[in-house]
């Protein structure tokens, strides 16, 4: 078979990704080889916003939101790097 791709090699490329999005700006916050670690990950950003929620609000900036989607390693853009859980409150969310 010609450019057949094995089961192995695309669970391999496939990451769990948290997104964070404010407004309507997403971005891939880090990604993960599982999926619990990811889930893990957005409820520890989930509530550090939460105890900064008011905060932000008051400064009128977006309060982010995050959730967990499978990615594959080749479209992550080029360049990416995880963003700083709590960057939003240095204005480097995007």
């Amino acid at each position: 078979m010609i450019g057949a791709v094995s089961p192995g090699a695309r669970e391999e490329d496939t990451l769990w990704a948290v997104i964070a999005t404010a407004g309507r700006k997403s971005r891939v916050a880090n990604v993960y080889r599982s999926r619990m670690a990811a889930l893990e990950d957005r409820a520890w950003r989930a509530q550090q916003v939460s105890a900064y929620e008011d905060f932000l609000r008051r400064s009128k900036q977006p309060v982010p939101h995050y959730s967990v989607a499978p990615v594959r390693r080749a479209d992550l853009p080029k360049g990416w790097s995880p963003l700083p859980a709590l960057g939003f409150l240095r204005g480097q969310f995007i």
